[in-house]
């Protein structure tokens, strides 16, 4: 996909809070469920463990309350099985358990040994059933990890005699390293270096990393990675810490800061001699627990967490490190799951693309989100007909194959979800890698458009003929297209095609049907979407990011991460068209100077499409009095599954009061509010509400 081509920008404006959309139901294009079913376990777990083998198959372990055994199951790429066929694979409860991958397709599960016994089980499956191995010990111990090493060698660390590490060699385990080096093994982890070096982490007086040899004997003493504690750091059963390591084998710890520094989520890179900080610290909204972090083999690191404070208790949260900004951004909102998420885990994905999440919420979830935002494997098809499906396109732009997300809107019609020359859809309202390029009006993808790009004088003739090539952005008075007709048009197919009256549509390369909207268009998806302000804008299925625009006079960045500047194909008395999301309002009607650098989002719209791919809406929904002095009633054909409730500033409500089809305002303020409806069948319905 695209390198990150925009500048790393100031921000501007540091009151302004980066919404993010409310209501788990917007989400469902990019986190989605992994198999058929929401729920994957039979009924509560806990202690979930991820692995991903080499092809893509998703490995799940976990305690399942059900039979009060550990269970294990495999995804396929289409459905969920149990691994050797049953749930339920351990002689007795098995609370803690971890799971590891070789190379050649064994599974190995090690777990707790429950009362009346004592240790640490193993157990192996080689693709038929499952196999006993001796297990680990029998002393007393219940956090442990285990890791399979370049070699195909599995190794296990445990609490026993205050920490040991034990690798399987021809049949039984031996020590690796002295024991008793980490002073215990709570909340243990492990990972296994290309280089060969085993690391645990686990956390006694703070989180401790600790390494060795894969080879090393039981004489060769364990030592602390960087010489020190990587922080002071809060301990229980929901304090936990996590270990990562990407393909350069450099190490990232994610964990809960201590009581002192807010019980906030944390994460510290290795690098060379010392622990960094990455990302600003304590960078969570609150308290948090239940940490989980994954890295993918180029050093891109997510890291997972539950909310442990507020109306969101326990609730989860992705994060990804954004290196433009050196800072922590929330992927696919601001929580994931519906209610209570804990015993997260995350793993990459590398076969398919995908960051992938386990939690428990009930019973235990899968959900996983493409890395770059667009899905993986894009076959070019439409998105359905319920506004808010989903598709892919892939297109030629700027010379690479590229491949976009796209979105039916609430207009009916076809939309890229991302602008332009983005790496992603927007993740926020102020998501950088979702702004995209910044085009003059009636210009082609020549280069201009880049946020970076070189400034010129303008040109003679002062239009597309007159480029010759030319790709620096057009700066100056009257700047780029200066002197214009009322019938001027953005609409060739391509840049051979252009004339003094007719600029290229850089839309066109999208495929057959795709253009420039035109205003009426923009109005049509600003009405039927609800779309009123930066946050609205961001919450609605286009994901309509602030991404800003480039002056005409001087070429400077302005607005970016606080308001939105999109063009349509049509002139107006000042230049071209374009709809404006300022803080209180969205026109589709606002006409600038062409020389404005400005976003492009594409349409498809449905006079393009054939006959079955137009949508048909015969739903009947009502939402009345409108305006409302408190109670608003609502009334749909279908069942109405849940509701949100939207303030001007983009920030869902959480206090209000939804029973028998009735909607309770009394509570807020006097205002405009957007109230969206998600029906049983799909189908999701906004309108303006005036409360008075």
């Amino acid at each position: 996909m695209f390198q990150n081509l925009h500048f790393a920008m100031r921000k501007i404006g540091t009151g302004l809070a980066l919404l993010t959309i409310a209501g788990s139901y917007l989400y469902a294009q990019q986190w989605e469920d992994v198999g058929s079913a929401a729920g994957i376990s039979a009924a509560g777990s806990s202690y979930n463990n991820l692995a991903v083998d080499q092809t893509g198959n998703y490995y799940l372990s976990y305690y399942d309350t059900s039979v009060a055994k550990g269970s294990v199951q495999k995804f396929n790429g289409t459905s969920w099985s149990y691994v050797g066929g049953s749930l339920g694979i351990t002689e007795g409860m098995a609370t803690f358990n971890s799971l590891s991958l070789d190379g050649s397709g064994n599974v190995f599960y090690t777990s707790q040994i429950g009362y009346p016994g004592s240790g640490i089980a193993a157990q192996q499956f080689n693709g038929t059933s499952w196999s006993s191995l001796p297990n680990v010990t029998t002393s007393a111990a219940n956090y442990h990890a285990s890791a399979v090493s370049p070699s195909n060698v599995l190794f296990t660390f445990g609490g026993q005699n205050s920490g040991t590490v034990q690798r399987y060699i021809n049949g039984a385990w031996e020590q690796v390293g002295n024991t008793g080096f980490s002073n215990g093994a709570t909340f243990a982890e492990m990972v296994i270096g290309s280089d060969q070096k085993v690391y645990t982490c686990s956390i006694s007086g703070g989180v401790r990393v600790y390494q060795n040899n894969t080879s090393a004997a039981a004489t060769e003493a364990w030592s602390l990675v960087g010489g020190s504690i990587v922080d002071a750091a809060s301990s229980s059963e929901q304090y936990t810490s996590d270990i990562a390591i990407d393909g350069n084998n450099n190490l990232y710890v994610a964990y809960v800061s201590s009581s002192a520094n807010g019980q906030k989520l944390n994460v510290k890179k290795f690098e060379g001699n010392a622990w960094v900080q990455l990302g600003q610290a304590n960078f969570s909204a609150g308290k948090v627990q239940h940490v989980a972090i994954a890295v993918t083999q180029s050093g891109q690191p997510y890291v997972v967490a539950s909310r442990f404070e507020n109306d969101d208790l326990l609730r989860n949260t992705v994060y990804k490190f954004d290196a433009a900004i050196q800072d922590w951004v929330t992927l696919g909102g601001n929580f994931i799951s519906d209610g209570q998420a804990k015993y997260n885990d995350l793993a990459i994905d590398r076969v398919n693309n995908y960051l992938v999440l386990a939690y428990t919420e009930d019973v235990t979830k899968v959900k996983r989100i493409p890395l770059d935002g667009v899905p993986p494997g894009c076959t070019n098809t439409d998105p359905g007909s319920n506004a808010g499906d989903t598709g892919c396109v892939t297109f030629t732009y700027r010379g690479q194959q590229v491949t976009y997300a796209t979105v039916r809107g609430g207009d009916g019609n076809i939309w890229l979800q991302q602008n332009l020359g983005s790496s992603q859809i927007a993740f926020a309202m102020g998501d950088e890698n979702s702004y995209g390029d910044l085009f003059q009006w009636g210009r082609w993808d020549d280069g201009h458009q880049l946020r970076n790009s070189a400034t010129a004088a303008p040109v003679s003739p002062n239009s597309p003929d007159g480029l010759a090539g030319l790709n620096a952005f057009i700066i100056g008075s009257p700047s780029w297209w200066g002197t214009f007709e009322a019938t001027d048009k953005w609409t060739a197919s391509d840049p051979a095609n252009v004339s003094k009256y007719v600029g290229a549509d850089p839309c066109r390369a999208v495929g057959t049907g795709w253009k420039m909207p035109s205003q009426a268009e923009w109005a049509g998806i600003v009405n039927a979407e609800n779309i009123a302000n930066p946050g609205t804008a961001y919450n609605s299925h286009l994901k309509l990011p602030a991404s800003g625009y480039r002056s005409s006079s001087s070429g400077a960045l302005t607005f970016a991460g606080q308001r939105g500047y999109f063009w349509s194909s049509d002139t107006s008395n000042s230049g071209g068209k374009y709809l404006y999301i300022g803080s209180t309002l969205a026109n589709p009607s606002s006409g600038v100077m062409r020389g404005q650098g400005s976003a492009v989002r594409c349409i498809k719209t449905a006079s393009a499409l054939g006959t079955s791919d137009i949508i048909k809406n015969t739903e009947t929904v009502g939402m009345y009095p409108n305006p409302t002095n408190g109670i608003l009633n609502l009334k749909s054909d279908s069942l109405i599954e849940s509701i949100n409730v939207i303030n001007m500033a983009g920030q869902r409500l959480n206090n209000v009061q939804f029973i028998n089809n009735q909607i309770n305002m009394n509570g807020l303020p006097d205002g405009i509010y957007i109230v969206e409806l998600k029906l049983k069948n799909g189908r999701v319905f906004s309108k303006k509400i005036v409360k008075n």
